[in-house]
């Protein structure tokens, strides 16, 4: 559990959204699931997980614009004219580490969502 906490710390800030939207997902797959379980299966919601999961990729690749950006900035700030190129590892490490967030979290939704909105789809067509 630490070792996340750690990873999740060195993402940088853009991996608040990205933990935000993926509890958010989570939580209307998990409400969807009862409902359906229930015998109401209809696909109101579901676009919202569908959002998410178009929305959390982009997050990481903003990430990773970030940490890039954290990069050049390290380098450029050198003194003497001469690169570290020890500075540049946290941008990078940024931007992998929210890239690789952005689509295990999308990725964790989609396959659940897909399941729920064919469900739905042959609901409405039973209709």
């Amino acid at each position: 559990m630490a070792k996340i906490v750690e990873l999740f710390a060195k993402g940088g800030p853009v991996m608040w959204p990205i933990l935000g939207l993926s509890v958010l997902g989570l939580a209307v797959l998990v409400w969807k699931a009862f409902e359906f379980r229930a015998g109401r299966r209809d696909a109101r919601g579901l676009v919202v997980v569908s959002t998410i999961i178009t929305a959390e990729p982009m997050l990481g690749i903003l990430g990773t614009v970030v940490g890039i950006m954290q990069t050049f900035g390290a380098l450029g700030a050198s003194e003497g004219g001469v690169a570290n190129p020890l500075a540049a590892t946290s941008g990078i490490g940024e931007a992998l580490i929210t890239t690789a967030a952005g689509l295990v979290a999308s990725l964790v939704l989609l396959f659940p969502y897909n399941v729920l909105d064919g469900m739905a789809e042959e609901g409405d067509r039973d209709r």
